[in-house]
């Protein structure tokens, strides 16, 4: 039977990587949205998808690729 120090090691592990995920969620939506607007001011990708412009959303999801291993390799994951 495992004991209470093993719970007690995995539910800080449990909390370190669910706050881990927090931090690169709100990092990466930032980046992407600094991004978009440093150097497509003059565009808006939302309002672009909304109408259906598949280009518009394919070009975002990219970024938010791009973004995304920046951010696991800044972050040593």
């Amino acid at each position: 039977m495992m004991d209470a120090q093993f719970w007690k090691a995995t539910a800080i592990t449990l909390a370190i990587n669910l706050i881990y995920a927090l931090v690169a969620l709100v990092l990466g939506a930032a980046a992407v949205r600094w991004v978009d607007k440093k150097m497509f001011p003059e565009i808006d990708f939302m309002e672009e998808v909304k109408k259906g412009n598949v280009a518009a959303a394919l070009f975002a999801g990219i970024m938010m690729l791009f973004v995304a291993v920046i951010l696991a390799g800044a972050l040593g994951k």
